[in-house]
């Protein structure tokens, strides 16, 4: 398990979000390395029809949900984003729960 991955667990066994500036200088990255690996671990999630761990990232602007470039890679992965809040919401209820 990467620090990336290990840190996305304890907030989902916390039941917690993370702006991306925060878990960038938890794990001591810059963001732009922050959302290559989200985006990696996002690929890895989908394939395995798992909830998506980047769910729990917020953007400083996006009133609680992710940054734009989540859901441009959702819907690269064939994702359907039609309602954004409620996808998210599903996505941080199954990591919450422990659905990994």
């Amino acid at each position: 398990m990467t620090r990336l991955e290990g840190r996305l667990a304890d907030l989902a066994r916390q039941g917690r979000t993370v702006t991306y500036g925060a878990l960038a200088r938890d794990l001591g990255l810059r963001i732009g390395e922050v959302t290559a690996a989200l985006e990696a671990l996002m690929q890895h999630d989908a394939a395995e029809g798992q909830p998506l761990r980047a769910a729990l990232c917020e953007g400083k602007l996006s009133q609680g949900l992710p940054a734009p470039g989540f859901f441009l890679k959702c819907a690269e992965l064939g994702l359907d984003v039609g309602d954004p809040a409620a996808f998210v919401a599903d996505h941080r209820a199954r990591l919450f729960s422990g659905a990994r």
